[in-house]
């Protein structure tokens, strides 16, 4: 099937139940077994299905299995939150004593959680350049669990040398995992380039309305052989799980990756989403084409526009040819569409703040993907827990400005940007 059809019906049969054509919600906490011995090959993995809502619900596995469908993968597990996403795909492979390699350009809240939360389970988190990946491999050693970046980075909105990036991982056996949030999965499927696992806050473009927070991990097909293959450096997959009886979770004819964050991850640590949460996402995931299409269109005419305004010093979009990752976003994105976040550069940061507080049909807001427009300032709100130096190797200026292009008609978008900027 093709995206726009995986969206709308992946996933869940309206033959079943009483034949709802919307999916309906399972607002649950537990589930009533048959008897006994149905819950025991429940817990025993003999038998799949619901346990309790903090493992499974039914209402989120049509979500998964629709999002599995539409990134390529062969499964996918629903968290609270995007940050819970990168969270539980770096802990799932990553302990005391080991390393992981992360992008120079990255979400702030995404670089704090790599570089000091995590630190403080004895993880250290390198730094790589993810423009041309030239300082990726130097850097990678036996310890080194996971190279984790962006495909399309907010806010700078750099495009990843995902094919070089993954050619090094697979060279030296080390996952790769790739946050798609910006691109979307409508225009970029990142494991069709050879990534493991793709992580999304689907709050964010596959929500589109601000009205729900979620967080989704999709993994490849084929990562039980890739453990094996690297079985001393991947012993959680390889070697016996205590807290489950012994499992050995590449003996199980299931999907590795998402197993394990459900039975050892998400039932300990509990980031759950919640069933409606999930069903407000197979809402908005049906619609997710037709807004990329949109959101890039939008983008690139105002983008166009940022660049022939005197007031403006630069603009990072990669939809316009003068951009130094046009290249990789005709090679990457579908259509050579990038979505619809830019970030441009004011002359000064009191022209930045100026820009902010004089938009009216922009909202001063720090999420993305929304339908309607929204602006801000990265280095005081999304970035401001990052260094001077951090923000400065991240690619975020005092004088940076971004915008998340929504659905309104560009022309009113560009008459308020043009008199926020006079």
């Amino acid at each position: 099937m093709q995206k726009e059809t995986i969206a709308i019906h992946a996933g869940y049969d309206k033959k079943q139940g009483n034949g709802e054509m919307s999916v309906p919600i399972s607002q649950t906490t537990a589930y009533a077994f048959r008897d006994a011995e149905h819950a025991a090959n429940l817990f025993a993995l003999k038998e799949l299905g619901p346990i309790y809502t903090r493992l499974n619900n039914p209402t989120t596995d049509v979500l998964e299995q629709r999002f599995a469908q539409l990134e390529g993968g062969a499964a996918a597990l629903c968290v609270s939150s995007g940050q819970s996403s990168i969270f539980f795909a770096i802990a799932n492979v990553a302990s005391a004593g080991d390393n992981i390699l992360i992008s120079d350009k990255l979400y702030g809240g995404a670089v704090t959680l790599l570089t000091h939360t995590i630190k403080r389970f004895g993880i250290e988190a390198r730094i790589f350049k993810v423009s041309d990946a030239s300082n990726l491999e130097e850097q990678i050693n036996d310890k080194t669990k996971a190279i984790f970046f962006e495909s399309l980075s907010n806010p700078q909105i750099a495009v990843a040398d995902v094919e070089s990036i993954v050619s090094i991982a697979k060279r030296n056996g080390v996952l790769t995992i790739c946050d798609n949030t910006v691109a979307s999965a409508a225009l970029f499927n990142p494991i069709s380039w050879g990534v493991d696992v793709v992580v999304h806050s689907t709050s964010k473009y596959t929500n589109g309305q601000g009205s729900a927070i979620g967080g989704i991990i999709v993994e490849r097909d084929g990562l039980a052989e890739f453990f094996k293959e690297n079985a001393e450096k991947y012993t959680e997959f390889t070697q016996p799980d205590p807290s489950y009886h012994g499992l050995v979770y590449v003996d199980v004819p299931l999907p590795n990756f998402c197993l394990r964050g459900r039975l050892s991850l998400l039932r300990d640590i509990g980031a759950v989403q919640s069933p409606h949460n999930s069903w407000l996402l197979i809402q908005t995931l049906e619609t997710l084409a037709l807004r990329m299409e949109k959101h890039s269109a939008n983008a690139l005419e105002i983008a166009k526009f940022l660049s022939t305004n005197s007031k403006v010093k630069s603009v990072n979009y990669p939809g316009l040819e003068s951009s130094s990752d046009y290249d990789k976003a005709q090679k990457y994105f579908k259509d050579g569409k990038s979505s619809g976040l830019i970030s441009f550069e004011a002359e000064s940061f009191e022209a930045a703040k100026t820009v902010i507080n004089s938009a009216k049909l922009f909202s001063v807001v720090v999420n993305i993907g929304d339908s309607k427009s929204l602006i801000v300032h990265p280095a005081s709100t999304t970035h401001s827990q990052m260094s001077e130096e951090e923000l400065i190797n991240a690619g975020v200026n005092p004088t940076t400005v971004r915008l998340s292009i929504g659905l309104e008609d560009p022309k009113d978008l560009i008459e308020d940007l043009e008199q926020a900027l006079s």
